[in-house]
């Protein structure tokens, strides 16, 4: 049986499983929509560049529904976790709904952005997104009045802190991936990373991911109604 110390060094990384059972919608279904748009048309550069307007009005609706939605029994476990393991637990998360910081995590790699931030696309200077939430038909800076842009990594960017989750992979001891298709690279990638360097892989998603073959204990349902239980058992 697995067994932490406060000394393990544990990574988790989750996906959008943990907060569909939130009621927050999946990042994207089988026809390649997204939420019934056209990904690239919503999720890209491009997209934003030939209707900013559509965009605007996608996110805006996005973050005012994730602000219904609360976080559920899995989000409290990995806060239960962080408590534990303290500096020694590492959360990275590919969603974008804020959820895990509303259960409680102090620290979270948010690697594809945040709903609720954008900034400016010419000085960059960073906004919440409450507060430009009712400009129309766009948000602008307050200091250049060039459009702000959803603080979302679209399609065809890097995601965020790279260079930190490469080192964390090097020294974790652990590494727990909660609801990911394990389709979706970079972070699809970091099962393989993890295991190649000797961590030992934990995953835990309602069907069996596509890089099954690098995780080492596989547990198959709802993360929160395993993950509660887990973690009592790994740090009992």
């Amino acid at each position: 049986m697995i067994q932490f110390s406060p000394s393990s060094k544990v990574i988790a990384l989750t996906g959008s499983g943990i907060s569909a059972e939130s009621g927050i919608k999946t990042f994207r279904d089988s026809g390649g929509l997204w939420e019934n748009h056209r990904i690239e048309d919503i999720a890209s550069v491009d997209g934003f560049n030939r209707n900013s307007l559509r965009v605007w009005n996608f996110y805006k609706q996005r973050y005012t529904e994730s602000l219904d939605c609360q976080p559920n029994p899995g989000h409290y476990a990995l806060v239960k976790l962080e408590e534990y393991l303290g500096k020694n637990f590492t959360l990275i998360t590919q969603n974008v709904d804020g959820l895990h910081g509303k259960a409680g995590s102090k620290h979270v790699w948010e690697i594809h952005g945040s709903l609720q931030r954008c900034y400016c696309t010419s000085c960059k200077a960073k906004y919440n997104m409450q507060e430009v939430l009712n400009e129309l038909p766009t948000p602008t800076c307050k200091l250049c009045n060039t459009i702000l842009r959803p603080d979302i990594i679209w399609f065809g960017e890097i995601p965020y802190f790279l260079a930190e989750i490469e080192t964390a992979l090097r020294n974790c001891e652990y590494l727990i991936v909660v609801g990911t298709s394990g389709i979706v690279y970079p972070a699809a990638g970091f099962v393989m990373s993890a295991k190649l360097l000797g961590a030992m892989t934990i995953g835990i998603n309602l069907e069996k991911p596509a890089n099954l073959s690098f995780i080492d204990e596989f547990y198959q349902g709802k993360s929160g109604d395993l993950l509660p239980e887990l973690v009592q058992q790994w740090i009992a």
